[in-house]
């Protein structure tokens, strides 16, 4: 039979086996986990360094580009504008200090900014087409424009208000630009400041700090979808590269994205000019040669987004000839409102 000692011994077996695998684990095993959780530990810590001194270099390189372009941004803009007028076109969203900034840089060209436009959250609204469509239908008497959806017929509509015609086929149709701009603004789908009314030649439509929201957040996780607001925006942009003689969608790197309005008007092939740098020294100055690119007849795509053509064009444009003189009582180089 087993007897009590037989029981003792193995119990006195078993917890010093115990022991011995603790003492065992705590030194053969403890120091190489050990050592190498400390190797790891400082490969982490030399690259977080290393990524923090890149990122300084990095913002000394950037500061030291925009004292450049500050001292040297009146010589490389003199006259590329000249004699240009320009209608801003915004949505809600927009961050004002880009734009003012941009506004400023056209001035600097030789530009008028004859007015800007706001496109309210209600014309960007997908679940509002059927008052556009109403809107638009009040003002397309007399118009022979083209279009498959209501905000094709307003962006037609629209475009024909703020831009200029060198053979003013309207006076003959009766349309009225004002008429149509404060029909706009009464069914609250915009915001008119300045007087652009029949007076531009050239657009420049600037994107939304943030890429437009989804109408389903879990279209975000598709990479073939798009915000609705993105179509809209871009049916704009088309009808007014249609009439005008230069357009440029304009917006920060955020908006180069495949699901940003600038990342979608690459994808499409647009023909209009695109820059994705705009907010920066640099990307303001781009964003006006672009435009003044355009206007010769040069589109492109520039930037550091996918699908561009290069940071800036590759052949810059001619500085237009000296501004013609203005009469007294003529607007000044900046026609636009705060």
């Amino acid at each position: 039979m087993i007897d009590f000692r037989y029981h003792l011994v193995s119990t006195v077996a078993i917890f010093l086996a115990l022991t011995v695998g603790i003492v065992l684990g705590s030194t053969m095993l403890q120091d190489p986990l050990l050592h190498t959780l400390k190797e790891e530990t400082e490969q982490l810590r030399l690259q977080s360094e290393r990524l923090r001194a890149d990122k300084d270099v990095a913002d000394q390189f950037n500061a030291g580009a925009a004292q450049l372009i500050a001292a040297y941004e009146t010589v490389m803009l003199d006259r590329r504008l000249t004699d240009v007028r320009i209608v801003v076109v915004e949505p809600d969203g927009v961050d004002p200090t880009l734009r003012d900034a941009v506004v400023e840089q056209l001035r600097h060209a030789g530009g008028t900014v004859v007015g800007r436009i706001t496109l309210t959250e209600r014309y960007l609204d997908p679940a509002e087409a059927t008052h556009v469509a109403k809107v638009a239908d009040r003002w397309a008497e007399g118009l022979n424009v083209s279009y498959d959806n209501p905000y094709e017929q307003a962006g037609a509509e629209l475009a024909q208000a703020l831009l200029a015609f060198e053979d003013d086929q309207r006076a003959d149709t009766g349309f009225d630009p004002d008429s149509v701009l404060a029909g706009y603004v009464t069914s609250g789908l915009l915001a008119v400041h300045g007087k652009p009314a029949g007076r531009a030649d050239a657009a420049l439509l600037l994107a939304p700090a943030e890429p437009f929201a989804f109408a389903d957040e879990r279209d975000a996780e598709d990479p073939a979808a798009t915000p609705p607001a993105n179509a809209i925006m871009l049916a704009f942009a088309r009808a007014l590269d249609q009439v005008g003689i230069a357009t440029v969608l304009a917006g920060p790197p955020d908006a180069a994205d495949p699901h940003g309005v600038i990342g979608q008007a690459r994808t499409e092939k647009a023909r209009f000019t695109t820059v994705d740098i705009a907010g920066t020294a640099p990307g303001d100055v781009v964003t006006v040669l672009a435009l003044a690119t355009a206007v010769e007849g040069r589109p492109g795509h520039y930037g550091i987004g996918a699908q561009a053509d290069g940071f800036l064009p590759e052949v810059l444009p001619t500085p237009r000839p000296e501004p013609t003189p203005t009469p007294s009582g003529a607007l000044s180089a900046v026609d636009d409102e705060p």
